[in-house]
């Protein structure tokens, strides 16, 4: 399984690029998501709280596990690793002070309902002190001096990504970051943001969502007015190409334009 996605072009690109330092591109597109935003304001009137997030979260995970699954992995040692399950790290704001992050494995399954609730409950206990998951133990590193604490982050990168072990003594999970991360910079009013690439979480991409607004759109020859959400995406050279970021981006951006499928559990055949 891993020499079929460690590619002649990904064993040079591992060669020639450091860990995502220099191996960076990136891309950005507007997806139109009226008919979402209409999808949640009508939700919340009936008292569930959906956001663009949980959307965007769903939408990545299905396109990822099932348009290109051969993105789903990260550089182990020369040798590209497969995920099977789309498990998303999302990023979120705690107390309006502080970004924090959770995961939400086998997202792809998951309707936006199911992921709304498994964020919900997620950040409620981080905003309540019960950190766990990949930033359970930032307080613990934060307090130890410069040099021990570089040696430390090494070790850890080394133990669980490169062994595949977990890190008991600091909470740490095995893979604690998953398949990609999605965030959102659109809460503090930006529109576009060329966020870094998280070495330690060997993910291959970040998606980043702006701030929704409406702009003049070309529509069958017509112009309307649209709600449209900036998407922005950093991309790990080393295992994502151009034609790879763009069956990524379609794939996210035609789930966006049906809201009510994606608030469905996803009935989909196993990804070979």
């Amino acid at each position: 399984m891993e020499e079929r996605y460690t590619t002649a072009w990904r064993k040079l690109a591992i060669a020639v690029y450091k860990q995502p330092v220099d191996s960076r591109i990136y891309g950005i597109f507007d997806a139109d998501v009226t008919d979402i935003v209409d999808y949640i304001e009508r939700e919340r009137k009936k008292g569930r709280r959906l956001t663009i997030t949980h959307f965007v979260t769903a939408a990545v995970a299905r396109a990822l596990y099932e348009d290109i699954p051969d993105v789903n992995c990260f550089v182990r040692r020369g040798h590209v690793v497969f995920r099977k399950d789309a498990d998303i790290f999302v990023s979120v704001n705690i107390g309006g002070k502080e970004m924090t992050g959770l995961i939400v494995r086998k997202a792809q399954d998951l309707s936006v309902s199911e992921i709304s609730e498994i964020v919900r409950e997620k950040a409620a206990a981080k905003r309540s002190g019960k950190e766990t998951g990949a930033f359970a133990s930032k307080g613990a590193l934060s307090k130890m001096p410069w040099p021990f604490r570089r040696m430390l982050f090494v070790l850890i990168k080394f133990w669980i990504f490169d062994l595949g072990f977990s890190f008991p003594f600091l909470k740490i999970p095995p893979d604690p970051f998953g398949s990609i991360m999605v965030t959102n910079i659109g809460s503090f009013g930006l529109s576009y943001g060329m966020v870094a690439l998280f070495p330690i979480g060997k993910i291959p991409a970040v998606v980043t969502m702006g701030k929704i607004e409406e702009k003049a759109v070309v529509i069958d020859g017509e112009i309307k007015i649209r709600k449209m959400l900036p998407l922005t995406g950093t991309f790990d050279h080393r295992i994502v190409d151009g034609a790879q970021a763009g069956v990524l981006t379609m794939g996210v951006v035609n789930r966006l334009k049906d809201p009510k499928k994606l608030d469905s559990p996803n009935p989909h055949e196993e990804a070979e």
